[in-house]
């Protein structure tokens, strides 16, 4: 078993930038809006909980998202500064779950809940060779 007592719940991360044209929606294909896309949000948000916990994994082990439940609920232009939280509350087993939220300058722009799951990185390496070579 993975020894995890080194994530505390409560433990935060965070990750920011400022978006730019290649971090829109038409750029990225999901949408006709010059706007931060909904994508870019997602893995900021991913982002942040990798900050709360890759540095504190077992050696040979990493985190994989499994899981995302967000809301975009305001829109967020070219040029403006973003910044994402995730919080981890709860750990079972292998399984982490984040609570998740993203501001810009002037609000709040997305909210929700995100899982990952601890992996060993050779085992997971050769699960992925495996089925490689199924094609």
């Amino acid at each position: 078993m993975i020894d995890l007592s080194r994530l505390a719940v409560g433990r935060e991360g965070h990750a920011e930038w400022v978006v730019e044209e290649q971090h829109t929606a038409p750029r990225i294909g999901s949408g006709k809006i010059r706007v931060l896309a909904t994508p870019v949000m997602i893995n900021l948000m991913e982002a942040a909980a990798l900050d709360a916990v890759e540095a504190l994994l077992p050696e040979g082990h990493q985190s994989l998202g499994t899981r995302l439940d967000v809301t975009h609920i305001a829109g967020t232009p070219v040029g403006m500064r973003i910044r994402a939280t995730a919080r981890l509350v709860a750990v079972e087993g292998r399984k982490l779950r984040f609570e998740v939220s993203a501001s810009d300058e002037v609000e709040r722009i997305g909210e929700g809940s995100h899982d990952r799951v601890v992996v060993d990185v050779a085992r997971f390496d050769a699960r992925i060779e495996k089925k490689t070579k199924t094609l």
